[in-house]
């Protein structure tokens, strides 16, 4: 599989996030030899939950897979730029490499706000890459606010 392989799985989990009424965001977590560890969407209205970002949600369900706080070696892959939240649980999880697909110049932390890779208090930052459907990843949140709003 490739990025746009496990973007495709980012993408179904944001779509059923969005049909559960949550905001469709979705990610996949994959180790260093290509296996799923996890998959998820956004699940905070579910959990009655502030914290429960897709990131977050695949981050923890890794670590409780590998026994192990430290996600060394893996590439989480997200449908929408991360928030500052995500961003540090990605920097204290020691995740390899970051990918997502539409910046959020509003909420997300990457390229936009805090820039939360580039400060000098950043103890591990990953190789970021983004743009990867970043048109589909977009499409999903204007149509999902967009019903909100008629």
């Amino acid at each position: 599989m490739d990025a746009s392989d496990y973007m495709a799985i980012a993408l179904a989990e944001a779509q059923a996030a969005a049909k559960r009424g949550e905001v469709p965001v979705g990610a996949v977590l994959v180790a260093a030899d290509g296996a799923v560890l996890a998959r998820d969407g956004n699940r905070i209205l579910e959990c009655r939950d502030p914290t429960a970002h897709a990131e977050m949600l695949v981050m923890r369900a890794a670590a409780v897979k590998l026994r192990n706080e430290r996600l060394v070696g893996t590439t989480l892959i997200v449908t929408l730029e991360p928030c500052a939240m995500c961003t540090g649980a990605m920097s204290l999880a020691r995740v390899n490499r970051l990918v997502f697909g539409a910046e959020d110049p509003k909420g997300g932390a990457v390229l936009h706000g805090p820039q939360f890779f580039s400060q000098r208090t950043c103890h591990h930052r990953p190789d970021v890459a983004w743009g990867e459907s970043a048109q589909e990843s977009a499409a999903l949140l204007r149509a999902f606010f967009a019903a909100r709003r008629v």
